[in-house]
Parts: C-alpha cells; structure tokens; sequence
C-alpha cells in the first residue's frame, strides 16, 4: 500500500507496480498522466488504460520507479 506522500507524489513518467497482473503478465505500468483519472501503459504489452486516481492507489503495491520533476 501507498503512504500518503507517495499518493501525492505520482507522477508522469513512474513505474507503479499493480496487485493484478494484467492478461499479458506484467504486474508493471508507466504512468503517462496523472491527475483525476491516471493514464496508463502496461509495461508488457504496450496497451493503454483509463482508470480513477482512487482506483490506481488502492491497486498500486509500490512505486518501481519514481520520476523527479526538476524544475
């Protein structure tokens, strides 16, 4: 499960482990936008999903790998 401070911290560009696998067998996904609704990219099979900021932090087990905005 995620802390509160990584909730907030997703970002674009991350790589977010899910607690599913998806049909193709990743259980990795790139995060393309975030927001309301979090855009995703199966890290296996290239394919691209939609689903609510609720729904990807209750799925999400770990942040694999974490983007830094350096502004």
């Amino acid at each position: 499960m995620l802390t509160e401070a990584e909730k907030r911290a997703l970002a674009a560009g991350d790589v977010l482990r899910l607690k599913k696998p998806h049909p193709c067998g990743s259980y990795d996904w790139t995060v393309l936008r975030s927001g309301a609704d979090f855009r995703l990219r199966c890290n296996g099979c290239q394919r691209m999903v939609t689903l609510p900021r609720a729904e990807v932090e209750r799925r999400t087990v770990k942040v694999v790998d974490h983007v830094e905005l350096g502004f």
